[in-house]
Protein backbone atom coordinates (compact mmCIF):
# COMPACT_ATOMS: atom_id res chain seq x y z
CA UNK A 1 0.00 0.00 0.00
CA UNK A 2 2.92 2.22 0.80
CA UNK A 3 5.64 2.21 -1.42
CA UNK A 4 9.04 1.26 0.36
CA UNK A 5 6.93 0.09 3.54
CA UNK A 6 6.44 -2.96 4.67
CA UNK A 7 3.32 -4.45 6.94
CA UNK A 8 4.18 -5.40 10.25
CA UNK A 9 0.98 -5.37 12.29
CA UNK A 10 -2.78 -5.93 10.87
CA UNK A 11 -5.56 -6.30 13.11
CA UNK A 12 -9.51 -6.47 12.83
CA UNK A 13 -11.28 -4.18 15.43
CA UNK A 14 -14.81 -6.08 15.71
CA UNK A 15 -17.70 -3.96 16.44
CA UNK A 16 -18.26 -1.92 20.29
CA UNK A 17 -14.46 -2.62 20.89
CA UNK A 18 -11.41 -0.59 21.26
CA UNK A 19 -7.55 -1.13 20.74
CA UNK A 20 -4.34 0.32 21.44
CA UNK A 21 -0.70 -0.73 20.35
CA UNK A 22 2.75 1.34 20.54
CA UNK A 23 3.56 2.72 16.85
CA UNK A 24 7.32 3.11 16.38
CA UNK A 25 8.57 6.59 14.60
CA UNK A 26 8.53 6.55 11.13
CA UNK A 27 5.68 3.60 11.15
CA UNK A 28 2.16 4.84 9.29
CA UNK A 29 -1.01 3.39 11.31
CA UNK A 30 -3.56 2.76 8.68
CA UNK A 31 -7.35 2.71 9.84
CA UNK A 32 -9.81 1.39 7.40
CA UNK A 33 -13.55 1.52 7.71
CA UNK A 34 -14.65 -1.65 6.22
CA UNK A 35 -18.36 -1.24 5.72
CA UNK A 36 -18.40 2.33 5.88
CA UNK A 37 -19.93 4.73 7.91
CA UNK A 38 -18.15 3.93 11.39
CA UNK A 39 -17.04 6.40 13.61
CA UNK A 40 -13.55 5.61 15.11
CA UNK A 41 -12.32 7.70 18.30
CA UNK A 42 -8.72 8.53 18.65
CA UNK A 43 -6.21 9.19 21.59
CA UNK A 44 -2.16 9.30 20.99
CA UNK A 45 0.73 10.21 23.18
CA UNK A 46 4.46 10.16 23.60
CA UNK A 47 5.13 6.60 24.06
CA UNK A 48 8.20 7.53 26.50
CA UNK A 49 5.87 10.10 28.58
CA UNK A 50 2.39 8.71 28.54
CA UNK A 51 1.48 11.85 30.21
CA UNK A 52 2.40 14.11 27.44
CA UNK A 53 -1.00 13.02 24.99
CA UNK A 54 -2.90 14.34 22.09
CA UNK A 55 -4.16 17.97 23.05
CA UNK A 56 -7.49 19.17 20.64
CA UNK A 57 -6.39 22.53 21.09
CA UNK A 58 -3.05 22.84 20.08
CA UNK A 59 -4.07 20.80 17.08
CA UNK A 60 -6.39 23.17 16.44
CA UNK A 61 -4.76 25.84 17.20
CA UNK A 62 -1.72 26.11 15.27
CA UNK A 63 -4.13 24.25 11.87
CA UNK A 64 -6.01 27.38 12.18
CA UNK A 65 -8.76 24.70 11.49
CA UNK A 66 -11.36 22.86 13.84
CA UNK A 67 -11.16 19.96 10.90
CA UNK A 68 -8.23 16.83 10.57
CA UNK A 69 -7.77 15.72 6.72
CA UNK A 70 -4.38 15.15 4.84
CA UNK A 71 -1.49 16.77 6.02
CA UNK A 72 -2.79 18.09 9.43
CA UNK A 73 -0.72 17.15 12.56
CA UNK A 74 -1.85 16.23 15.92
CA UNK A 75 0.05 17.89 18.30
CA UNK A 76 0.58 16.88 22.12
CA UNK A 77 0.21 19.25 25.53
CA UNK A 78 3.90 20.08 24.87
CA UNK A 79 3.98 20.99 21.71
CA UNK A 80 5.49 18.11 20.21
CA UNK A 81 4.04 16.68 16.93
CA UNK A 82 3.15 13.12 17.95
CA UNK A 83 1.60 12.23 14.15
CA UNK A 84 0.96 13.63 10.77
CA UNK A 85 -2.22 12.63 8.57
CA UNK A 86 -0.59 11.16 4.99
CA UNK A 87 -3.04 9.79 3.68
CA UNK A 88 -7.10 10.36 3.94
CA UNK A 89 -10.01 9.63 1.30
CA UNK A 90 -12.07 11.59 3.40
CA UNK A 91 -10.99 14.99 3.95
CA UNK A 92 -12.88 16.22 7.34
CA UNK A 93 -12.31 14.82 10.97
CA UNK A 94 -13.85 15.58 13.77
CA UNK A 95 -11.97 16.95 16.28
CA UNK A 96 -14.65 18.78 19.00
CA UNK A 97 -17.17 16.23 19.80
CA UNK A 98 -15.36 13.91 22.05
CA UNK A 99 -16.56 10.48 23.10
CA UNK A 100 -19.57 8.90 23.76
CA UNK A 101 -19.61 7.83 27.68
CA UNK A 102 -22.20 6.41 29.85
CA UNK A 103 -22.76 9.30 31.88
CA UNK A 104 -23.30 11.28 28.47
CA UNK A 105 -25.51 9.17 26.84
CA UNK A 106 -27.36 9.75 30.08
CA UNK A 107 -27.58 13.41 29.33
CA UNK A 108 -27.80 13.68 25.82
CA UNK A 109 -30.53 10.66 25.33
CA UNK A 110 -32.36 9.45 28.14
CA UNK A 111 -30.74 6.38 28.08
CA UNK A 112 -28.87 4.04 29.99
CA UNK A 113 -26.29 1.92 28.60
CA UNK A 114 -23.36 -0.78 29.08
CA UNK A 115 -20.66 0.30 26.50
CA UNK A 116 -19.01 3.63 25.31
CA UNK A 117 -16.19 4.98 23.94
CA UNK A 118 -14.70 6.36 27.09
CA UNK A 119 -15.19 2.49 28.41
CA UNK A 120 -13.42 1.27 25.57
CA UNK A 121 -10.24 3.63 26.20
CA UNK A 122 -10.35 2.84 30.16
CA UNK A 123 -10.15 -1.06 28.81
CA UNK A 124 -7.38 -0.54 26.19
CA UNK A 125 -5.62 2.17 27.94
CA UNK A 126 -4.93 0.43 31.43
CA UNK A 127 -2.22 -2.33 30.56
CA UNK A 128 -0.43 0.60 30.14
CA UNK A 129 -0.64 2.04 33.11
CA UNK A 130 -3.25 4.81 31.97
CA UNK A 131 -6.16 5.81 33.65
CA UNK A 132 -9.35 8.26 33.59
CA UNK A 133 -6.82 11.16 33.83
CA UNK A 134 -5.31 10.18 29.80
CA UNK A 135 -8.82 10.03 28.33
CA UNK A 136 -9.07 13.76 27.13
CA UNK A 137 -11.38 15.11 23.85
CA UNK A 138 -10.41 12.94 20.69
CA UNK A 139 -10.49 12.67 17.62
CA UNK A 140 -13.28 11.69 15.73
CA UNK A 141 -12.06 9.75 12.35
CA UNK A 142 -15.00 9.26 9.98
CA UNK A 143 -17.28 11.61 11.90
CA UNK A 144 -19.05 14.64 10.43
CA UNK A 145 -19.78 17.10 12.77
CA UNK A 146 -20.64 20.63 10.53
CA UNK A 147 -20.48 23.82 12.81
CA UNK A 148 -22.96 26.42 11.46
CA UNK A 149 -22.84 30.14 11.77
CA UNK A 150 -24.61 30.32 14.58
CA UNK A 151 -22.32 28.36 16.52
CA UNK A 152 -24.28 25.23 16.96
CA UNK A 153 -23.33 21.43 16.20
CA UNK A 154 -24.66 18.34 15.55
CA UNK A 155 -23.79 14.55 14.27
CA UNK A 156 -24.58 14.56 10.48
CA UNK A 157 -25.62 11.84 8.22
CA UNK A 158 -22.84 10.62 6.44
CA UNK A 159 -23.09 8.68 3.88
CA UNK A 160 -19.35 7.44 3.55
CA UNK A 161 -18.37 4.44 1.97
CA UNK A 162 -16.55 0.84 2.26
CA UNK A 163 -13.07 0.97 2.97
CA UNK A 164 -12.37 4.81 3.55
CA UNK A 165 -9.58 4.82 5.45
CA UNK A 166 -7.08 7.51 6.92
CA UNK A 167 -3.07 6.86 7.42
CA UNK A 168 -1.06 8.57 10.23
CA UNK A 169 2.70 8.54 10.31
CA UNK A 170 4.48 8.04 13.67
CA UNK A 171 6.58 11.61 13.97
CA UNK A 172 7.46 9.50 17.59
CA UNK A 173 7.46 7.16 19.27
CA UNK A 174 3.91 7.11 20.05
CA UNK A 175 1.62 5.20 21.95
CA UNK A 176 -2.32 4.78 19.85
CA UNK A 177 -5.27 3.89 20.98
CA UNK A 178 -8.59 3.94 19.57
CA UNK A 179 -12.32 3.03 20.18
CA UNK A 180 -14.98 1.54 17.56
CA UNK A 181 -17.41 3.15 18.27
CA UNK A 182 -20.64 1.58 20.10
CA UNK A 183 -22.92 4.72 19.75
CA UNK A 184 -26.48 4.03 18.74
CA UNK A 185 -28.39 7.17 19.56
CA UNK A 186 -26.85 9.10 16.79
CA UNK A 187 -25.85 8.97 12.91
CA UNK A 188 -22.11 8.44 13.27
CA UNK A 189 -21.98 4.59 12.65
CA UNK A 190 -25.42 4.58 10.62
CA UNK A 191 -26.71 2.92 13.92
CA UNK A 192 -25.33 -0.10 13.15
CA UNK A 193 -21.48 -0.38 14.61
CA UNK A 194 -19.35 -2.82 12.19
CA UNK A 195 -15.38 -3.64 12.72
CA UNK A 196 -12.55 -1.78 11.14
CA UNK A 197 -9.11 -2.81 10.62
CA UNK A 198 -5.93 -1.23 11.66
CA UNK A 199 -2.86 -1.64 9.55
CA UNK A 200 1.19 -0.64 10.89
CA UNK A 201 3.33 -0.69 7.79
CA UNK A 202 7.13 0.45 8.47
CA UNK A 203 9.89 1.95 5.82
CA UNK A 204 12.17 -1.02 4.81
CA UNK A 205 15.98 -0.48 5.88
Amino acid sequence: MFEGQSPVLEEIVPARQGWAHRVARGDTLVITDLEGQQAVDFLCFDADDPGDRYSATNTVKVQGNVYLGLGSVLYADSGKALMTVVADTIGRHDTIYGCCSIPNNRLRYGVETTESCYSNFETVLAPFGLGREAIVANVNWFMSVPILEDGSAGVAEAALQPGSKVALRADNDVLAALSNCPQMHNPCNGYNPTPIRVQVFRPAD
